[in-house]
């Protein structure tokens, strides 16, 4: 299915670019997102009349998150969780939660989609986390996985 971006996407392309890509994707992320329209006559012209108003919307979102980048790149934060005696943790680290650790700790909300976990956090110990603020900026942050009080 052909689409045009209406948003520079990582590895997919750039604005106002007529991409093809699978159907599902394209209706369940692309079009519902509003990242991007049906490849169509009407489409095509109507994008290059806006797609100087979208570069500029772009720059903006790469500002703040070249902001967001400058106040949480290289930070560590701590989690605090249950483990057994051989550092391994019931469960693991989500996305989820260091989302909520960032809101409470920096007050930046950051969607737990954006966060980019290398593997997964089953352990105690040091981790690094990439976080995609935008397209071209991403940050990396430290997350120290401790072990909690035990439970009686």
């Amino acid at each position: 299915m052909k689409v045009i971006l209406l948003e520079n996407l990582g590895k997919i392309g750039s604005i106002g670019d007529i991409i093809d890509v699978k159907r599902g994707y394209a209706r369940n992320y692309l079009l519902t997102n509003k990242k991007a329209l049906y490849a169509s006559k009407e489409n095509v012209k109507e994008v290059e009349k806006i797609k100087i108003d979208l570069g500029k919307k772009d720059q903006e979102k790469k500002s703040k998150a070249k902001l967001v980048f400058e106040k949480i790149n290289s930070n560590k934060y701590t989690i605090k969780k249950l483990s057994t005696e051989n550092k391994e943790l019931y469960g693991s680290v989500k996305p989820t939660e260091i989302s909520k650790l960032i809101l409470e700790t920096d007050q930046i909300d950051i969607s737990p989609s954006m966060i980019q976990l290398s593997q997964e956090i089953k352990a105690l110990g040091d981790f690094k986390v990439k976080i995609n603020l935008h397209s071209e900026v991403q940050a990396k942050i430290n997350i120290q996985v401790i072990p909690a009080e035990n439970v009686n």
